[in-house]
């Protein structure tokens, strides 16, 4: 929201830089931010190739009952980072829209499938109550306050983790539905953007965080069947009528996802390396696609060399330490933004 009133309203260059521009002057600082927000997108970006494509690989696996290892993983990588680069060269308007239209239309008939073959009463209800609770909860869950402090493994593992990786995926995110949400207004953008998208992830979770629950409760005793994070998915989906087809139709999913989040970023990294450009040329997209696909392949392999290393965690870890800042940062952009919008209004 902040980055589209820059760009449409401010008329700004597409940079993170640019939300402060009109109140820090140095550039130093405002290289300083462009170039962090770049390394931790770049980051982020590999980060979710390497472990997306861990979990294509595995699904494969289950579903195939094969054992494909290294090498499949690498080609998933060169599948990825290709079909996005022929996206990303296409432009919004043709390649990135087509494919963010197929997978909506494929993870929504995927939702009412399980929703309505599901106990769908009990779904609803643990709807409600889930989405009270964490309403309810939401500030001392947040802070790890008393009873809700789960521990330090747990924080570190999962939750500053998330936090750290959504804030390496903000600035390339916020700035490609900055690039797309012209002629929107602000209370649009924040029922588009933030209320309908987190009210639909609360029911997806609670579609199938219940639903593997009354699985758990039918089969009497639990022997780990979904401990497995990279096949629990497609565990799931075997005790369900098509199971193979939904299978196999994750799997696309799984892989089609990757590719609309590498082509937005690849296009979201063009327009930062490209003078701030809101239609970069290809040539910066082409050479954004070849640097992710060879340091993500860089990655998988360093992981299956170096067996004493997770180098994944690894990652992680960096991942927290560099969009750290951005989390300083977000609020020093956001009170400038409330900043300017309070001088418009009284104008």
């Amino acid at each position: 929201m902040i980055i589209g009133y820059g760009l449409y309203i401010r008329k700004k260059k597409v940079s993170i830089s640019a939300t402060i521009e009109d109140h820090i002057k140095s550039k130093i600082v405002r290289k300083g931010v462009d170039v962090i927000t770049i390394i931790t997108t770049v980051f982020g970006l590999i980060a979710a190739i390497g472990l997306g494509t861990t979990q294509i690989n595995g699904g494969i696996n289950h579903i195939t009952d094969a054992n494909f290892g290294l090498m499949t993983t690498i080609l998933l990588c060169v599948l990825i980072c290709t079909v996005a680069c022929y996206s990303a060269w296409q432009g919004v308007n043709k390649g990135i829209k087509i494919f963010s239209k197929l997978n909506i239309i494929i993870t929504l008939a995927i939702l009412i499938f399980v929703f309505v073959t599901s106990d769908m009463s009990a779904i609803l209800a643990s709807f409600a109550t889930a989405t009270f609770y964490y309403i309810i909860d939401f500030i001392p869950m947040s802070l790890a306050i008393g009873s809700y402090n789960p521990g330090t493994e747990f924080l570190t593992d999962w939750t500053f983790y998330y936090w750290a990786f959504w804030l390496s995926w903000a600035p390339f995110t916020g700035i490609f539905i900055a690039r797309i949400s012209k002629g929107r207004t602000i209370r649009q953008l924040l029922l588009g953007v933030l209320i309908i998208p987190s009210l639909g992830t609360f029911f997806w979770f609670s579609v199938f965080g219940t639903s593997a629950f009354n699985l758990i409760d039918e089969w009497g005793v639990y022997n780990s069947q979904f401990s497995n994070v990279f096949s629990s998915i497609f565990v799931f989906f075997e005790h369900y009528p098509f199971a193979t087809f939904l299978n196999i139709t994750s799997a696309f999913l799984l892989i089609s996802f990757l590719i609309t989040s590498v082509d937005s970023a690849v296009f979201v990294l063009s327009m930062f390396t490209d003078n701030g450009s809101k239609n970069p040329s290809k040539t910066h997209r082409v050479v954004w696609s070849i640097f992710i696909l060879l340091a993500t392949i860089a990655l998988v392999l360093l992981g299956n060399f170096k067996t004493d290393i997770n180098v994944l965690e690894a990652v992680q870890r960096l991942l927290i330490i560099t969009s750290l800042p951005f989390a300083f940062f977000i609020i020093i952009m956001l009170s400038y933004f409330i900043i300017g919008l309070r001088k418009t209004t009284k104008d």
